[in-house]
């Protein structure tokens, strides 16, 4: 299975273009023939799009049988390779941090966030939830579970279910100096708790700044890195 690992710059609020940029990203993977490409966490809408205020809030969030997920699958279906990308989820009156695989014009497998990082938590309401499922799904004969950002930081014992891939959609806004120095060997450290090849996919912003980047952990090594700082595809086979 050949992935394509997307360092990929969101602008948060703007669905439309956050939606060109998968479909130009994602016919750059086709070309170079991968099955799969991923986004980074929260990419359709921007890790920065939400108010803290439901009745605002709502209406960035999307539901999993909205027009744009009809058109994600669609587009999927149409370049004939399965995507993987993060958003805000609308499910009845509550939101979510979700992340979701699509394949062959369908949702595969949908993860919900399962740590409260990506959210005002002090000032947020009964609206704003966490997922509780860390299962294993089955793809391309692989073993493969999803971690969204802070959920490997606080709960790693619940990703150690015998998988062979774990997808690790982030959004991170160090300094490169900081990154470099210190926080991907922190990062790397904390991927080896999970024996499995371990693939962290960064998105790029402005105001603020995120620098992108993507990351192929295995045993607390780097195996192979799109470097932070840098937009593209790191293309993994696995």
């Amino acid at each position: 299975m050949k992935i394509a690992l997307a360092s990929a710059l969101f602008i948060n609020k703007d669905i439309s273009f956050n939606l060109s940029q998968i479909e130009h990203y994602s016919k750059l993977a086709k070309e170079q023939n991968a099955d799969l490409i991923c986004f980074g966490e929260s990419f359709l809408q921007g890790f920065d799009c939400l108010y803290w205020n439901y009745e605002k809030d709502k209406k960035m969030a999307i539901s999993l049988d909205s027009p744009t997920i009809e058109q994600l699958c669609q587009l999927s279906l149409d370049l004939q390779i399965d995507l993987m990308l993060g958003f805000i989820e609308r499910e009845d009156n509550h939101l979510y941090s979700s992340y979701a695989l699509l394949s062959q014009g369908n949702i595969f497998h949908l993860y919900r966030r399962i740590s409260k990082g990506w959210k005002e938590y002090r000032i947020t309401d009964f609206h704003y939830w966490e997922g509780n499922s860390t299962d294993i799904f089955e793809y391309h004969g692989k073993k493969c579970t999803v971690a969204l950002c802070g959920d490997l930081w606080e709960y790693p014992e619940c990703f150690c279910l015998g998988e062979d891939i774990l997808f690790w959609p982030v959004y991170l806004n160090f300094s490169k100096e900081n990154w470099s120095e210190s926080l991907c060997k922190e990062y790397s450290e904390q991927a080896a708790k999970i024996p499995a090849h371990v693939l962290l996919i960064n998105s790029l912003s402005q105001n603020p700044d995120a620098f992108g980047g993507c990351y192929h952990f295995y045993q607390g090594a780097v195996k192979d890195a799109l470097e932070y700082g840098q937009e593209g595809l790191l293309l993994i086979e696995l």
